[in-house]
């Protein structure tokens, strides 16, 4: 029943252009009666179509449908072409499509909400860029393939790594890129309630183009170091400084090991802040944003106000991943270039900040 309560008050909502929370009292008790006669007046064999029907009115769960079907494609692909990286060439494509997804779904309804339809351009902005620069290196070729998995399958033999695909690679990554992405969910949930942007949402989009900027320069000035240093390597020139080191240690690079792993990241905590914005009225000053700590929101967060809400899962589970990515790409990279150690003697890991004293560190 409180399934039935739940969605059913949600088509309503969408029906009345009103808050979910709005419909209340008799109301949801008459829809609710309503819908469960229709479930349970149903024959037998067809009450589970009729869950699903009332389920398929809520863009989460046709998300995870796109999740599963993409995870079992990408398992069977990475099976059948003798490679791991087939979520890695979807990964820059597939956020800003559950984006514009949770932007577009309305029912029967054709209506935009400017939150959502905000979200999904810079998603697309995002992938856009991202797609690029994994198309420039050759990512998109069916045979290239993300060098730490060739690593990780002479280690783990052939079971080990299918094992691996099928319970992280092919699946829980795909999941993962719906869970960044949630969010978007989470202000459509509150699309009729707080439809209007306000001050935050002014916040986190320049806070998402400024981190995509310098996403782009760090990928940019790294792009331009490999591609001078194998030139030189290909025309058989003397390797000095950086090129003699193999790795970059100019520009962002001076200052971050993994400059771009730390705009990468940021930007997802910055995607998170929508769904903050989506608790804040358009009058909302500063001062009153942070005079909403302290409040408790049960329908939508957790905790202050929206500012701690269950949506936050997916950016934390990002941070995680690039913990444990960053740490193998390291340990490969120390292997394959020895002044390496120096670097990161004196160069922070993923946060940029001021290269320590070499002299101090040794």
């Amino acid at each position: 029943v409180p399934l039935g309560l739940q969605y059913s008050q949600r088509r309503l909502a969408r029906r009345m252009l009103i808050p979910v929370s709005d419909v209340s009292g008799k109301l949801v008790a008459n829809v609710l009666q309503t819908e469960w006669d229709k479930i349970t007046s149903a024959p037998a064999n067809q009450i589970p179509l009729r869950l699903i029907d009332g389920l398929s009115g809520d863009p989460l769960f046709s998300a995870i449908e796109i999740a599963t079907f993409l995870s079992l494609f990408c398992l069977v692909a990475s099976i059948l072409l003798h490679n791991l990286s087939v979520v890695d060439k979807l990964w820059s494509v597939i956020p800003f499509i559950y984006a514009i997804h949770f932007a577009v779904f309305e029912g029967k309804g054709t209506i935009l909400f400017p939150r959502l339809v905000l979200m999904a351009a810079l998603t697309v902005v995002w992938g856009t860029r991202l797609t690029y620069n994994f198309y420039r290196k050759g990512g998109y070729n069916l045979r290239e393939e993300d060098y730490r998995w060739p690593w990780l399958r002479e280690r783990l033999g052939t079971v080990g790594i299918q094992l691996l695909n099928v319970c992280f690679i092919a699946t829980y990554q795909n999941y993962l890129l719906l869970s960044i992405t949630i969010p978007s969910y989470f202000a459509w949930l509150t699309r009729y309630s707080n439809p209007e942007l306000n001050i935050v949402d002014a916040i986190a989009a320049s806070l998402f183009i400024g981190l995509l900027t310098l996403e782009t320069v760090a990928d940019q000035q790294q792009w331009n170091f490999q591609t001078e240093k194998y030139r030189r390597i290909r025309s058989k020139q003397k390797l000095d400084g950086d090129y003699a080191k193999g790795f970059l240690t100019r520009g962002l690079w001076h200052y971050s090991r993994h400059p771009n792993f730390f705009c990468e990241i940021s930007i997802w905590w910055v995607y998170y802040l929508f769904s903050i914005a989506a608790l804040i009225k358009p009058t909302t000053t500063m001062t009153d944003v942070v005079g909403l700590l302290g409040q408790h929101y049960p329908e939508h967060g957790l905790y202050a106000g929206g500012f701690i809400n269950w949506s936050i899962i997916g950016t934390v589970l990002l941070t995680l991943l690039f913990q444990g990515s960053t740490a193998l790409t390291e340990y490969i990279t120390k292997k394959k270039y020895p002044q390496y150690d120096s670097y990161i003697a004196t160069t922070s890991r993923i946060v940029p900040w001021f290269a320590a004293n070499k002299a101090k560190t040794q």
